[in-house]
């Protein structure tokens, strides 16, 4: 009897540490301010609309969430429904994949809130110890 071969090759190792790995680019995107807020909301609300999001995020512009939405759906962590209606109506949700991040994400804003007091006191400290070396 033959042996079989791999024919799929070896399996990559994705370490965020190396450079060129895809995992950075990922780590980039959900660790950003507006991405983390867009997964935040959407977990918490569930579906919901463009000016929905925009309203429950305050700050964020247009431009920024579009492109945070797009940046989603495309890493498969976020869905576009679009409904044909006039006016068009669409609707995003998290995915399989993005409801998998709820709990890091939510343990990870728990903790700046938790923790926010201390971190402006180091910032103070820090601020004033560089002005008196100036």
């Amino acid at each position: 009897m033959a042996a079989v071969e791999n024919v799929t090759g070896p399996t990559p190792s994705f370490d965020p540490y190396e450079r060129g790995c895809p995992s950075r680019d990922l780590l980039d995107q959900i660790g950003s301010k507006w991405a983390v807020l867009v997964l935040g909301e959407l977990g918490r609300n569930g579906t919901s609309r463009f000016g929905q999001l925009r309203q429950a995020l305050a700050g964020v512009s247009e431009k920024m969430l579009t492109q945070t939405l797009r940046t989603l759906e495309r890493d498969g962590l976020v869905s576009r429904t679009v409904y044909p209606e006039v006016p068009p109506h669409v609707e995003y949700e998290l995915t399989a994949l993005g409801q998998t991040l709820r709990e890091p994400l939510k343990a990870l804003t728990e903790w700046s809130v938790l923790h926010i007091e201390e971190v402006i006191t180091a910032r103070e400290e820090y601020d004033d110890r560089t002005e008196r070396t100036r």
